[in-house]
């Protein structure tokens, strides 16, 4: 009898002993704003990023990579659920400026879901279900405050750090003595990895960097301040490109402290954005963040690590944001939860180099207003990408084969592609059951000043070339400078 419990018991240590050699190290590193071209991998040319730059090359690029949504929360609703924005109902950030029936909205936008529903499984529930210790470092933005359903603690991260943890005020990324916001949760992913030992980790590190306003380290703005003095170069912020730049030093900070405990390759790292990037700086692409034209989702993306191929070329195929839940559980070895469904693929076959997947329609549905944005959905098939715009009810259709930038509309020219695209993204939105707006809204002033129609990203942020920011931003600069 204790002989065959001791087999029992020797069995169970084997078991687990062997589950977790092939557990690899989660680290998901989900940018605020960064567009399409922002980091050196992807054809950046002034800010300059040379650890993402290096890493990137040890893995894959994805050359086709979109946000699954064109603003904040719904991209991280839908990263952390699998989903499409339909199944959990988080469409936009829920704040007054969006609110349905504002005075410069056209049509009653749907309303959205502030966090995402408790029954809506994560990918840290499952991650910690399945032995992981997970970490929540950085933007939420699903759900307010600290402890709650709706938070990081409560959807399956053991540990959950914001700004207001190291005593950054609201919408400030530095403090007064120097501190940067982005270091600071570089020290803590890095001090959460090594209290992990020979647990395996998941370590969602959502920076807020690049989002303005633009407060990075003192002497990376001198540098870039000098840098485009030296060229003439009027177009571009300073305080943007030493975001940038700030950025890639921690990620290169974190690469190495796993280089120093020999983890490099038994971690797995991806890197993406939450949308895309602003106006002036998304050319020649066409809308920016809020919008569903390429500008808006089309983002960078990238992994290496443990389970990854080095690729010699950029992967063509088409991967969202949504994707990034059944690749981890796939390459961790776990399995989904029955009870949740993700509408993501895995991209497993493409870190491991084997060939490419045909996945079919894709879609977006964004029935809100932001920024430049307006309730709009998308289905793309291949090359045809059809946006169906809500106000007036009426579609656009490009080939981004031949009219990458969504310069030359088709609709009128291909009127059965129209017709048969419109046909599959209204079935899909009505299986799905997605949100729509409801109508004409009662309270709508043409005259109304909407911030979003006259192009302002908020506060900080540059919309057109030349603006380096609110006046608020130069001020704290010349503060920072005088010390």
């Amino acid at each position: 009898m204790k002989r065959n419990a001791f087999l029992s018991f020797f069995a169970l240590i084997s078991l687990s002993i062997t589950l977790r050699a092939v557990s690899p190290n989660i680290i998901l590193i989900f940018i605020d704003d960064m567009g399409w071209r922002d980091v050196g991998f992807s054809g950046e040319e002034i800010a300059e990023t040379p650890s993402l730059d290096h890493y990137a090359k040890q893995g894959i690029v994805f050359a086709n990579a979109y946000a699954s949504a064109p603003n904040c929360a719904p991209s991280r609703a839908c990263l952390l659920s699998g989903q499409y924005t339909p199944r959990h109902g988080v469409y936009t950030v829920v704040d007054e400026r969006h609110a349905p029936g504002s005075a410069h909205h056209k049509i009653l936008a749907a309303k959205s879901n502030e966090s995402m529903p408790t029954e809506v499984v994560t990918l840290a529930e499952v991650m910690k279900k399945s032995g992981y210790t997970t970490a929540c470092l950085g933007m939420w933005n699903l759900g307010r405050g600290k402890n709650s359903p709706v938070t990081p603690t409560g959807q399956g991260f053991d540990l959950f750090r914001r700004p207001q943890d190291y005593g950054y005020e609201k919408h400030r990324y530095q403090k007064d003595d120097g501190s940067y916001l982005a270091d600071d949760f570089t020290d803590e992913a890095i001090s959460f990895i090594d209290k992990a030992k020979d647990q395996p980790f998941f370590v969602y590190l959502p920076y807020h960097s690049i989002h303005a306003p633009f407060e990075p380290p003192a002497e990376l703005l001198s540098k870039y301040e000098s840098k485009l003095k030296k060229t003439g170069n009027s177009d571009e912020d300073p305080g943007y490109l030493a975001t940038v730049e700030a950025l890639d030093r921690n990620v290169g900070r974190l690469m190495r402290h796993l280089e120093e405990k020999g983890l490099e390759q038994k971690t797995t790292i991806f890197f993406t954005s939450d949308n895309g990037g602003i106006p002036s700086r998304i050319s020649p692409l066409n809308g920016s963040k809020g919008s569903l034209y390429e500008g808006g989702i089309k983002v960078p993306a990238a992994a290496w690590g443990y389970g990854v191929k080095k690729s010699s070329d950029y992967c063509p195929e088409i991967i969202l944001g949504m994707d990034f839940y059944p690749t981890i559980i796939e390459l961790a070895g776990l399995s989904h939860d029955p009870s949740h469904k993700p509408d993501g693929i895995s991209l497993v076959p493409h870190l491991r180099g084997t060939p490419s997947i045909n996945r079919g329609n894709v879609f977006w549905h964004f029935p809100c207003y932001i920024g430049k944005g307006e309730p709009s959905s998308v289905i793309r098939n291949g090359r045809y990408k059809l946006i169906y715009f809500f106000e007036d009810k009426r579609s656009e259709l490009y080939d981004l084969e031949k009219d990458p930038n969504e310069k030359n509309d088709l609709a009128n020219s291909k009127v059965q592609e129209k017709q048969r695209m419109e046909n599959e993204l209204f079935a899909w939105l009505k299986k799905t059951g997605a949100a729509v707006p409801s109508g004409p809204n009662p309270s709508y002033d043409p005259t109304a000043v909407s911030k979003g129609k006259k192009g302002k990203e908020g506060k900080g942020k540059k919309s057109e070339p030349g603006n380096k920011g609110s006046k608020e931003d130069e001020v704290k600069r010349k503060k920072k400078k005088q010390k």
